[in-house]
């Protein structure tokens, strides 16, 4: 298997994917260097997969500036692995007689189809659809839709036409301007564990000869009926939950034949989803996550606050997959505390707990200040705040020293407010796609929540973290040590207590970054002991820190 690189800045490595597609040949990989490219590809009679060369890192391919689809492929067959896919007026994959497979990618177009394929075959996992005109459309072939979101799209959300039997499973579709699915010109597809809602017309449509098997599928609050069978169609409606829609809920038209099986009162929960015991996430990757938080020094309140949170997240996502009602949960948070308590960290783990419990598509972390979101000129901020937006979508942005942004920094327009009042239209705009943590000082984060109405309904959970103790701090030094091979001397660790004791808690003290900066200090001391022996250090020599050479940095005590 041959496999090409794409990376614009690492040298013979192909500069575009285009590029690297006129040289493959069939069954070849492609692994794309992370970041955005500009362009659209074309792919005919050959079998490519394409992937990201550092995992859970994110490879855009953006053509929303151009007239044609982003992805067209024919003839061949396609992989996508991890990848964010832009298409202006145009579908954003089409693909024809190909056997297409598409895994945690992110689609979105101006206008135009998600995913449009005529023969072949599909098999879609983990996927997003969002604002394109329809979410996908399959053809007169089969394959799978498992575990994929469709949402805020112009007209239907999935349409199976000409035969079509793809196996949609676990897959949820809201916000649809038209129907949820809609099934006609004899489309046969399974449809179980999904759940539709918020449609402009009917959930499910059913016309023209089809027979699909709907079964232990959620519908609720369209404006259409819920599901409806037209003349001639025939399939199976099972244990199905449908509330909430336009009357009747389940509409058969005379000619109709379908089987309905209505849940008897002491069945199980419905299921919506995935099925398994592995529903709400990655339970092995979770109990990772949270014992990487555990090994973490101090933080015992904030270990709490994020295992609560984790608690609450982990039983809501089984209450959808059993198909109970879930509350609304806003996975924004702010944190707030002294520099160098852990914030970051915490925040990075956060994130890739999100993405093991499924609620986030990925476990990217941005970090962000002001000087990366606010600009020099009116809307320059806007564009600025909104591209680092839409780098994290699908993560966590971390936004450290937020309160600046509610301060005016100079002479001229207020620009930080204006980067806020776009953060709180975007939170809104993608609250289920996104993360978005601001941190910095406890009461400076008052002022920043109070500078726009918005703010304390996007960030309704505040989670302090308290300075580190002396003993904490201490605990720190030897595990830095630990991990560069240095053990502490006799009497070293009694003196580093002595000296954290001392330390003013005051703006300026640092906690976990004073303990760093004392560690590299101590280290140079060591040093400077060493090279003036007069002969070769032996090798404990080399890995201890004596008490002189902390009594260097910090003076006798």
């Amino acid at each position: 298997m041959r496999t090409l690189l794409v990376s614009p800045q690492q040298r013979g490595a192909y500069t575009t994917i285009g590029d690297a597609l006129a040289a493959v040949t069939d069954d070849s990989v492609i692994a794309v260097a992370p970041g955005t490219y500009a362009e659209a590809i074309y792919l005919t009679g050959k079998r490519v997969r394409l992937v990201s060369a550092e995992p859970r890192s994110t490879v855009t391919l953006d053509a929303s500036m151009l007239p044609h689809p982003t992805v067209s492929v024919r003839d061949g067959a396609l992989a996508l692995e991890g990848f964010v896919l832009r298409a202006g007026d145009a579908p954003v994959i089409s693909a024809r007689h190909t056997r297409l497979s598409l895994a945690s990618c992110e689609l979105s177009a101006g206008f135009g189809p998600g995913v449009d394929l005529a023969g072949g075959s599909i098999e879609m996992r983990k996927c997003t659809v969002t604002g394109a005109q329809y979410g996908i459309v399959v053809e007169d072939a089969p394959g799978t839709i498992d575990g994929c979101q469709i949402d805020d799209v112009a007209e239907d959300g999935i349409i199976v036409r000409i035969g079509a039997d793809p196996v949609i499973t676990g897959t949820v579709v809201r916000g649809c301007g038209r129907r949820g699915i809609y099934v006609y010109q004899f489309g046969k597809p399974t449809i179980e564990g999904c759940e539709v809602a918020q449609t402009g017309d009917a959930g499910i449509v059913v016309a023209h000869q089809s027979t699909p098997a709907i079964r232990r599928c959620w519908v609720h609050d369209t404006q259409g009926v819920g599901v409806s069978f037209a003349r001639g169609c025939a399939g199976a409606v099972e244990e199905c939950r449908i509330e909430n829609t336009g009357v009747p809920a389940l509409d058969i038209a005379d000619g109709a034949t379908p089987t309905v099986i209505t849940a008897r009162p002491d069945a199980p929960p419905l299921t919506i989803g995935d099925a398994s015991p592995s529903a709400g996430g990655d339970a092995e990757a979770v109990e990772q996550l949270l014992a990487e938080l555990d090994s973490m020094v101090g933080l015992a309140g904030v270990k709490d606050e994020v295992r609560a949170l984790i608690d609450e997240i982990q039983v809501n996502e089984w209450r959808r997959s059993a198909g109970l009602a879930v509350g609304g949960m806003s996975h924004h948070l702010v944190f707030a505390g002294a520099p160098g308590t852990g914030k970051t960290t915490v925040a990075r783990v956060y994130g890739k707990l999100l993405a093991a419990l499924g609620v986030l598509p990925k476990g990217a972390f941005k970090e962000v200040s002001r000087r990366d979101l606010v600009g020099q000129y009116l809307g320059h901020t806007a564009e600025k705040t909104s591209a680092a937006f839409e780098e994290a979508r699908g993560g966590v942005l971390f936004i450290d020293e937020a309160y600046t942004l509610s301060r005016s920094m100079g002479s001229g327009g207020d620009f930080g407010q204006e980067s806020i009042d776009t953060l709180v239209k975007l939170m809104e705009d993608h609250r289920h796609e996104i993360a978005v943590i601001a941190a910095g000082y406890t009461g400076e984060m008052d002022e920043f929540i109070s500078a726009n109405p918005g703010l304390a309904s996007r960030f309704t959970k505040t989670i302090v973290f308290e300075n580190y103790s002396p003993e904490e701090l201490v605990r720190i030094v030897r595990r830095m040590c630990a991990e560069d091979d240095y053990v502490l001397g006799g009497q070293v660790e009694a003196a580093l207590l002595r000296h954290f004791a001392a330390i003013e808690r005051d703006a300026n003290f640092g906690n976990a970054r004073d303990a760093r900066k004392l560690f590299e200090s101590v280290r140079k001391a060591q040093a400077q002991r060493l090279r003036v022996l007069g002969r070769r250090p032996s090798l404990d020599e080399l890995r201890t820190l004596e008490l002189a050479d902390v009594e260097a940095v910090v003076g006798v005590s």
